[in-house]
């Protein structure tokens, strides 16, 4: 399967509506969407809807993105602290009510060490995972400590790893992160670290060896979705469906190298 983030722009307050752009995503070819699960990001309320959009325009959804405005206050024993403990919660829960197999989070940046009260926080959203069989997907960001303290306190099969390539090459360029928890991966969020913001393109766009990448993603044993992450920040010449069309032209073509 080929997938793509449902959020890649175009608008500040999204001028293409997602019933729409569903459509076109899955007019473009992709089989499966990531959903952006939040009402952050000038999505605003009614974004549970998408999945039923999702599945209307004929789309299998992939996973969630949790919020990440307070990803760092995790361990924090105050009012944001539990914010995003609930809002985690509450992904779990809407997993399970929207028939969706995964959750993708952000752990706190390793600046913010996860201590007593994160582990504790965290304890509470797997166990409730595991009674509704959600799978909870930690991404690699500026976290790489906190993503090995967690991936290794918890040993669930509901705990696993989600891929990021650009944030890989930028943050941790010097770790094999596939060869460490490939055998946890539970989702990818590829792209490129090319263009303005140095991240979001579309692959071959930056400077990602992508054979060699996907040849490590093979060997992971990984059989979910080849999905991108990109923004049209430095595609802003093309239309929503030329830039979809192109997305899906690059993502299969790393897709066909898993299988080389």
């Amino acid at each position: 399967m080929i997938g793509i983030y449902d959020c890649f722009g175009y608008g500040r307050g999204y001028d293409v509506s997602f019933e729409e752009r569903y459509q076109l995503i899955r007019n473009a070819g992709f089989d499966c969407v990531m959903l952006w699960w939040s009402d952050k990001f000038c999505r605003g309320i009614g974004y549970q809807n998408d999945a039923t959009f999702a599945r209307n325009a004929g789309l299998i959804i992939e996973n969630i993105h949790a919020p990440v405005h307070e990803q760092n206050s995790l361990s924090s024993d105050n009012s944001e602290g539990e914010s995003v403990f609930h809002d985690y919660l509450q992904c779990v829960n809407d997993c399970f009510e929207f028939n969706i197999p995964t959750m993708v989070v952000h752990l706190p940046d390793d600046e913010y060490p996860i201590n007593y009260l994160g582990l504790e926080r965290l304890e509470i959203i797997v166990r409730e995972a595991e009674k509704h069989d959600v799978q909870v997907a930690f991404e690699n960001l500026r976290n790489i400590k906190n993503l090995s303290l967690v991936l290794n306190s918890f040993q669930s099969k509901n705990v696993g790893y989600c891929y990021d390539s650009c944030h890989h090459i930028n943050y941790a360029p010097n770790d094999d992160l596939l060869k460490l928890y490939g055998n946890r991966l539970m989702a990818l969020h590829l792209q490129d670290n090319g263009g303005k913001h140095n991240q979001h393109q579309l692959p071959f766009d930056g400077n990602i060896e992508w054979s060699i990448v996907m040849k490590k993603i093979s060997l992971t044993g990984y059989k979910g979705a080849t999905a991108l992450e990109p923004m049209n920040w430095d595609y802003e010449n093309l239309s929503i469906q030329q830039f979809l069309d192109l997305a899906y032209q690059k993502a299969k073509r790393i897709d066909d190298m898993r299988t080389k």
